[in-house]
């Protein structure tokens, strides 16, 4: 595949085209043989039919042994461009127009990334995370990558890519010689990734690094549910109830449109809290939280924020139900979103996110007390349950907006 900006789109345009009315499929639902033949030519995919290695020539078989070609069926198909039916590759009436707007052809096949997991990494003799993992892998690859200011690393996106998927897995069994063969599978599928967002526009891909390009950061923001510029986002202000010296509290930037059960996470991270327990919002005396028969909650998935609040409005977050942490959540200000924010976006905020289990509000304080006291009876017992040498290490004032950001950057959705 070229790997100029629009190359894939300009590919997917002349597929659609060569498929007019429809074509016949083979009986597993691959492109033809003969068929395969003209779009290497007409598409200019770069795959080898017949390829000659060595003294040898190997018959190609069926054209799914042409991956060029292959991922550009499947990803027309996974954009609702081309559909199958009846054993024929037929087009998709409704989204026809698409064809003839590059633009918003680029939206839908970036937006479809995530449907041709199986068809842009391949399978070798030892598969990849990534190939079980795709979904995953890629939110983690494009978020490294959106939110980096500068190109990125090859080195380090494969790194992250694996630090995600690696953890999912019982790894420690393997001999040093298959984790390494492992970890090659696994760069070698973001490699292919990346060198299918080259052509379409998304990335700007060199030997040794790539860089999201305008329109690949404009794609990636709309796939994380970033609101665009001019699009409605709100100001709010969360601060824990009954906590002080020092308070602790946040100010955000969140899209309107956010979903509640997306919001949990953006407090979760903009707090510092490790989410381990429970929650819910109240809401003009309605709570909110994940479905769940006993509790009666509503599903939070259901309900924005834009459709339940306006200015001025307070609710209530509460995390943990036993430590009872309530978050006060006041909406400050209805904004429009900027160009070249990142949503949700911390503005400003104080106070060290309390330790988990520590017993809410009353306990926090506690734990304040005594460890401002060293000859307190549980002066060590409570050094050593936080983890620390010396209580001079605790600094429950301690807080910069820039590390809240850094945790909100590693959401993958919003």
């Amino acid at each position: 595949m070229g790997e100029t900006a629009g190359g894939t789109v300009e590919q997917v345009r002349a597929l659609v085209g060569w498929v007019g009315t429809g074509r016949k499929l083979t009986q597993t639902g691959r492109v033809t043989l003969a068929d395969a033949r003209a779009l290497v030519e007409v598409l200019d995919t770069g795959d080898r039919m017949d390829p000659v290695i060595g003294d040898r020539t190997f018959k190609t078989k069926s054209s799914e042994e042409l991956y060029h070609l292959t991922l550009l069926v499947e990803w027309a198909k996974a954009a609702r461009l081309l559909r199958t039916a009846g054993g024929r590759l037929l087009p998709v009436k409704k989204n026809a127009k698409l064809v003839d707007r590059p633009d918003e052809l680029r939206g839908a096949l970036f937006a479809a990334l995530p449907h041709i997991g199986p068809t842009v990494t391949v399978s070798g003799w030892l598969e990849s995370l990534f190939t079980h993992e795709y979904d995953r892998g890629l939110r983690a690859l494009l978020q490294r990558l959106h939110a980096a200011t500068a190109p990125v690393p090859l080195s380090d996106l494969y790194e992250v890519v694996w630090h995600v998927l690696s953890p999912l897995y019982v790894l420690d069994n393997l001999s040093p010689d298959r984790l390494r063969h492992l970890r090659t599978a696994n760069d070698h599928d973001v490699q292919r990734v990346l060198k299918a967002l080259a052509p379409l526009g998304a990335v700007h891909l060199t030997e040794d690094s790539a860089e999201l390009t305008a329109d690949g950061r404009a794609e990636t923001a709309r796939m994380r549910g970033e609101p665009e510029a001019g699009d409605a986002a709100l100001r709010i202000l969360v601060e824990l109830a009954d906590v002080d010296g020092p308070r602790v509290w946040r100010r955000l930037l969140v899209p309107a449109a956010v979903r509640l059960d997306r919001l949990h996470s953006v407090i979760q991270e903009a707090m510092g809290w490790q989410n381990c327990h429970m929650h819910a919002f109240t809401i003009d005396g309605v709570q909110y939280g994940r479905p769940d028969g006993e509790l009666g909650f509503r599903d939070e998935r259901t309900a924005t924020l834009a459709t339940l609040l306006k200015p001025g409005a307070h609710f209530v977050y509460t995390y943990d139900f036993g430590d009872s942490w309530e978050h006060l959540i006041t909406v400050e200000q209805f904004q429009t979103a900027s160009a070249g924010l990142h949503y949700p976006h911390c503005v400003d905020g104080a106070g060290t996110c309390p330790p988990e289990d520590c017993g809410g509000a009353p306990g926090y304080s506690d734990l304040k007390v005594i460890l401002a006291d060293p000859a307190h009876e549980e002066h060590h017992a409570i050094l050593v349950w936080l983890g620390l040498r010396s209580a001079a290490e605790f600094t429950p004032d301690r807080f910069t907006p820039d590390e809240a950001d850094a945790r909100l950057l590693r959401l993958t959705a919003l």
